[in-house]
């Protein structure tokens, strides 16, 4: 055990992060406060530099009031005992796995499926393609009316951010690999379940892992967003409805630190997600490491 921590204390990737997300917060902390520090005497000695370069005041255009990381820090502390939040991150994530399994479910046999059949190929894909460039958010009003739940029309919601993103990428994978493989295969007797089973699916894992990965990432930005349309779907007087309507109600609540708290709370489970689903790939593809 000594010897991980000391292999993971001098690991020079691991402390350029660490080393990157202090410059940041730093950099924001002083972002958030400089209209603070920079008052219109600050801008006394450099008037008339400032009105040579156009400005015609005596400070600075803002973009607005963003809260500094040390008053964000503090409103999650205040969130964190409050069981609302943790509901919120439990629905979400409810919503998201709900979803995003269902569309590999069916996006990855889909895949497969117009790879090695020009049948279901020449039935599917062109249903396919007039579908995939719709927004999964525009599926949001005729989700509500449709599906029986508010509950079931957000999983829908997210099921279709990641199942495009799934389907296209098992495709590519599964055509880019080398004809010759299914020539060899072939002049050596094999049969189209031998051909499928060690050439097709190893050789399309790669890609499904990656647009598993991306589909995640996809599946966490429009859950939020059907959260916040929708209003939280099942959400109830004193429960969470959602990191999205936690958010939304933060932002009418006029809490802007909560809203940034929401903001991280889904990027670091979007970002914890998408890091499992890639360690899974890299023990599924042992073959792929460089070291």
């Amino acid at each position: 055990m000594s010897g991980q921590l000391a292999k993971f204390a001098t690991n020079r990737a691991f402390w350029r992060g660490v080393i990157a997300v202090a410059v940041f917060l730093v950099l924001w902390e002083i972002g958030a406060r400089s209209k603070q520090w920079m008052t219109p005497e600050f801008f006394a000695p450099f008037k008339a530099l400032l009105g040579a370069m156009g400005f015609k005041k005596d400070y600075l255009p803002w973009i607005g009031a963003v809260p500094a990381p040390s008053a964000v820090l503090k409103a999650w502390i205040a969130v964190l005992g409050q069981a609302g939040y943790w509901q919120s991150w439990y629905m979400s994530f409810f919503r998201v796995m709900g979803g995003f399994f269902a569309a590999m479910l069916i996006g990855i046999p889909f895949g497969l499926a117009l790879a090695v059949s020009r049948v279901a190929h020449g039935i599917g894909f062109p249903t396919f393609e007039v579908l995939r460039p719709i927004p999964p958010l525009a599926w949001v009003p005729a989700s509500i009316i449709f599906w029986p739940t508010q509950e079931l029309a957000i999983t829908f919601i997210t099921f279709l951010g990641a199942f495009y993103t799934i389907v296209i990428n098992v495709l590519g994978g599964a055509r880019s690999i080398d004809v010759r493989y299914f020539q060899a295969a072939q002049s050596m007797g094999s049969s189209r379940w031998d051909i499928f089973r060690r050439i097709i699916l190893p050789g399309t894992l790669p890609s499904i892992m990656v647009g598993s990965a991306v589909g995640m990432g996809i599946t966490w930005e429009v859950v939020v967003a059907a959260e916040m349309i929708s209003g939280g779907g099942s959400q109830q007087a004193g429960t969470g409805g959602g990191l999205g309507f936690f958010i939304w109600n933060s932002y009418v609540g006029g809490s802007y630190e909560q809203i940034v708290v929401g903001m991280i709370s889904i990027g670091i489970a979007g970002f914890a997600s998408s890091e499992l689903l890639r360690w899974a790939g890299r023990y599924a593809t042992p073959w792929l490491r460089v070291r």
